[in-house]
């Protein structure tokens, strides 16, 4: 048993035993099993079912939203997609009804897991581990190529829909448990009647993996990654087990790597042409802050803090140690020493061979110093020469800036920016956050709790999102207020109050019971 509370991710694929295993060499001929799953599990159910597992996730403390390590994870996720779409694997049934969606875990274990309906999740630890965007990239793949191939849908093919929302119900005790602390619950959980039917329910077979392999490979490829990176993450991950295996690696537990597998791996590379890798110092930054975002102790950030007394290894290790000294001084509010660690990684990436994007990852952290110290104007001339970055994670420092500049007009602009973005992308908790704090800060109260709202039902905590609604509607009944928006927050409450009856039909087929309410309340105020 892990000596501290269990996680999301932990307790989740413990439920559902998705855990993914290593690429290898899979044999040519292995049919497409996938292909005719789709008559015994329609694809709408498994989205729905997805949906409902990450209506938990989401709200969970370790569901990590960081704009800018999930901006590198989502552009590496993105040209596999795009190639599953080409090559046929995405066909017209799942292309626009699955989410397609790659989400982070804060957790140090390495491990990454396919969910029913197009998600999947990559735990910190997993990225901090690897040494170039194409071992990410190979992982990435194979599980994509769960998803492709219906895996998911073909273990629970003979299960009623009462049994799959029983399960995703089996789920959410988990988390539940996992939430509250209590580690004996979450035991018992796991190791329940129900969890062991879902594991079994929900496995991989060894023909799954090996199909895996084989799609995740050709997607790879087809993407433009450098196949060696497959090849490289393979025995990276091999060495790491042998070495120090605490039960951190869960992805090699349940899939041990053999010799014939790794022989295999090593075949493949001969038959195709080698890709110079690409990205190397971004990705040793994008690793460096995987390793001090997994784990926020104290006494963990101050040896991540030391990595800036000398790093042995090659430039790009050295580079991504100086990074996490530097965003680890941030998170200890060492100012000195995260100044001199930045300093240091500037110059060094200088002598590297400057890379466009890893000098805006070094940009975006020096702004980050500047936003903790409370230091508007010293953020904003970091950020520009970005002026022309309309990116995501521009968007959301700038807003973090402007929560501290003195100027209104500042608040202004960045809430308006705020205000188009979701309007574009409403699932978008952060920016909703994000927005009901600059409305606050410029006396819109109305706007601001109207907006802390939306964020909970972007996380799909709809009793959360009624709640803080009905506190809004509530105080737009005194003098003075606005009552456009109050108008907006009546609207937007009826209609989430019919989605809630509707989830409630869904999850009590033969009727809710008097006072039922979704199995997920909000755990913390944002």
């Amino acid at each position: 048993m892990m000596n501290r509370p269990r996680r999301l991710a932990v307790a989740l694929v413990a439920a559902l035993s998705l855990s993914a295993t290593p690429l290898t060499q899979a044999q040519v001929s292995l049919p497409a099993l996938g292909d005719s799953v789709s008559q015994d599990l329609d694809v709408n159910d498994e989205r729905r079912f997805g949906d409902q597992i990450m209506r938990q996730i989401r709200v969970d403390p370790d569901y990590l939203d960081d704009p800018m390590l999930l901006e590198y994870v989502q552009r590496l996720w993105a040209p596999l997609v795009a190639s599953g779409r080409q090559l046929g694997h995405i066909g017209e049934d799942t292309s626009t009804r699955f989410a397609w969606e790659v989400f982070l875990v804060r957790d140090r274990s390495v491990n990454a897991f396919a969910l029913p309906g197009g998600f999947v999740g990559v735990h910190l630890g997993l990225i901090a581990m690897t040494g170039a965007p194409d071992e990410l990239a190979s992982v990435l793949a194979h599980e994509l190529s769960h998803v492709t191939q219906r895996h998911i849908a073909r273990r629970m093919v003979g299960d009623s829909r009462n049994s799959l929302l029983a399960t995703a119900g089996m789920i959410a005790a988990i988390l539940a448990a996992s939430r509250s602390g209590n580690a004996n619950a979450v035991q018992a959980a796991i190791v329940g009647s129900q969890a062991a039917a879902a594991a079994a329910s929900l496995s991989f077979s060894r023909d799954m993996e090996r199909e895996a392999d084989r799609v995740g490979f050709n997607l790879m490829g087809h993407a433009g990654y450098a196949p060696a990176g497959m090849m490289s993450m393979f025995e990276r991950m091999e060495q790491a087990y042998h070495l120090m295996d605490s039960g951190a690696y869960p992805y090699l537990r349940s899939h041990p790597l053999t010799s014939e597998r790794i022989g295999e791996a090593r075949s493949r590379l001969g038959a195709v042409a080698p890709v110079r890798p690409q990205g190397l110092a971004e990705h040793a930054l994008m690793a460096a802050r995987a390793r001090v975002l997994m784990d926020g102790r104290a006494e963990i950030l101050a040896q991540q803090q030391g990595l800036d007394a000398g790093t042995r290894g090659n430039a790009y290790e050295q580079l991504g140690a100086r990074y996490a000294s530097a965003l680890a001084s941030i998170k200890l509010r060492n100012w000195p020493r995260a100044e001199t660690a930045l300093h240091s990684a500037e110059q060094l990436l200088e002598l590297i061979g400057d890379e466009a994007r890893a000098r805006r990852a070094l940009r975006l952290l020096r702004a980050e110093l500047a936003q903790a110290q409370e230091q508007s104007d010293r953020g904003y001339a970091a950020l520009a020469p970005l002026a022309k970055d309309r990116s995501r994670p521009l968007m959301m420092q700038r807003a973090q800036l402007a929560i501290y500049d003195a100027d209104p007009q500042a608040a202004r602009d960045a809430a308006e920016a705020l205000q188009t973005h979701v309007s574009l992308n409403p699932r978008d908790a952060l920016a909703w956050n994000l927005l009901a704090q600059l409305w606050q800060k410029l006396d819109r109260p109305l706007r601001s709790v109207r907006a802390l709202g939306e964020a909970r039902a972007a996380m799909g905590d709809l009793n959360g999102a009624i709640d803080r609604l009905r506190s809004g509607l509530n105080q737009s009944r005194g003098p003075q207020v606005d009552q456009i928006e109050a108008a907006v927050i009546d609207a937007r409450l009826r209609s989430l109050i019919y989605e809630r009856r509707q989830l409630l039909a869904e999850l009590y087929p033969r009727g809710a019971p008097p006072g039922a309410e979704l199995p997920l309340r909000s755990s913390a105020a944002p």
